[in-house]
């Protein structure tokens, strides 16, 4: 993923029209509810700065936050809900969560605790995010295949 999505994302990443991994994980960092209709009210190049800006230190996660605030407050006159953020949030701990094994085994694959703590904090948070009970799931398998988690 790193600069603007993974290869599973390929389909909709240069349009932009569904919010990708980066910035969900940006979200939830920043602790922000971004709905799918505010980012369509984004202009291509917001969404790309949206993207590409940062949101991973002290300064950068308040700055990214009230970024976004301030582009959803301008175009639906309110800012979007904000989410609690956790002390130690599932993608930066060492363990693989029971969800992400679950679904892994839906493939007959586990993900050992070293290949997990070897990916990146993006791309445990794709693999949470992929293996949600309220997801549709069809890109976990292309995203462990993509992460060198399954041939």
């Amino acid at each position: 993923m790193e600069s603007g999505g993974f290869q599973f994302e390929q389909e909709f990443i240069d349009s932009l029209r569904c919010i990708p991994m980066v910035v969900r994980l940006k979200l939830d960092t920043c602790g922000v509810k971004l709905k799918l209709n505010h980012w369509h009210q984004f202009t291509q190049t917001e969404r790309q700065e949206l993207v590409a800006m940062p949101c991973d230190t002290v300064s950068g996660i308040p700055a990214y936050r009230q970024h976004l605030q301030a582009l959803v407050t301008r175009y639906t006159g309110q800012p979007a809900k904000e989410i609690d953020v956790p002390a130690e949030p599932p993608w930066l701990q060492a363990d693989v969560p029971e969800q992400v094994q679950m679904q892994a085994a839906t493939y007959n694959l586990k993900i050992t605790g070293d290949a997990w703590q070897s990916l990146t904090p993006g791309q445990r948070f794709a693999l949470i995010k992929l293996s949600r009970p309220s997801h549709e799931n069809r890109n976990f398998m292309p995203a462990m295949q993509e992460f060198g988690l399954a041939d």
